[in-house]
């Protein structure tokens, strides 16, 4: 279970920096920025679920 919320923080910082690379290059796509930040929702919400869901059934 650690190493599951360890990859899972991992790849939200992965994705953060993915948009920030998105947001300083001149003339960068922004629909790939506006992807990265929406996985790093997806990812975040995910993880919350998961370890709500793993407190309530005592792992």
């Amino acid at each position: 279970m650690k190493i599951l919320v360890a990859l899972a923080v991992l790849a939200i910082i992965l994705t953060l920096f993915s948009a920030l690379s998105g947001l300083l290059r001149p003339g960068a796509n922004r629909e790939r920025t506006v992807r990265a930040l929406t996985l790093r929702v997806a990812l975040s919400i995910a993880l919350f679920m998961l370890l709500l869901i793993t407190r309530l059934i005592g792992g």
